[in-house]
């Protein structure tokens, strides 16, 4: 799986290694080559990636090589409960709209206001 993952980032690398290399004409130096911007932020983003394996390192890695924002930390069961009974609008709520509101807030479907 993990040399499947290494095989699909590399090939990755190299094609965008090559769309950047057709499209830009290379300026002759004397010196080594430098890494262009997609090459360097490939090698950055692997160095923020160390530790995350399988899917969750394919999704971070390609928010990454596209410029997003990392994605924030998933909040644990117990965070979202706490965030989701801290909205005032959990604490207006009474008997099945309540529970309602809970169960959506809980899925991702309604966002906690106060998510500290």
């Amino acid at each position: 799986m993990s040399s499947r993952l290494s095989l699909m980032v590399a090939s990755l690398a190299l094609a965008f290694a090559a769309s950047t290399a057709f499209a830009t004409p290379q300026a002759a130096s004397t010196t080594a080559p430098a890494k262009n911007s997609q090459q360097q932020r490939m090698t950055d983003c692997n160095k923020q990636a160390t530790g995350k394996t399988g899917d969750e390192r394919k999704a971070f890695m390609s928010s990454c090589l596209k410029g997003e924002e990392a994605a924030p930390a998933k909040m644990t069961q117990q965070e979202k409960m706490k965030a989701c009974n801290a909205d005032p609008q959990a604490k207006s709520l009474k008997g099945d709209a309540r529970k309602q509101f809970m169960s959506s807030c809980l899925k991702g479907d309604a966002a906690p206001a106060a998510a500290h």
